[in-house]
């Protein structure tokens, strides 16, 4: 999303505008990374949410951009993540109808 910075730009001849990731749907910029990578996945024929299942070793923000996209395009999800990973992500992760298969930390 981008935003102009009209009234801070003051006497500046040129458009100035910002992009402001944190009003992206999961608050990231991991969202078009994960927007990109399936879309561009799907484009090739390489994916289909009838007959793929996505798998992704995560920890982070990419994790959940991944996870809203496969939610919103109809595909299984699952993912490994460290013992470590907090609850609050291992909440959203599953809010949004992944699988999580928990791993030890060493």
């Amino acid at each position: 999303p981008m935003v102009f910075l009209n009234r801070v730009t003051g006497d500046c001849k040129a458009r100035i505008a910002a992009k402001v990731e944190g009003i992206n749907p999961g608050c990231s910029v991991k969202d078009r990374i994960g927007l990109s990578m399936i879309m561009e996945a799907e484009a090739r024929g390489d994916i289909h949410p009838s007959r793929t299942t996505l798998v992704e070793a995560t920890s982070g923000n990419t994790g959940i951009g991944l996870a809203m996209i496969a939610c919103a395009r109809g595909y299984k999800m699952i993912f490994t993540i460290p013992e470590s990973m907090s609850l609050e992500r291992r909440v959203i992760l599953r809010a949004l109808g992944s699988e999580l298969v928990i791993t030890p930390k060493e």
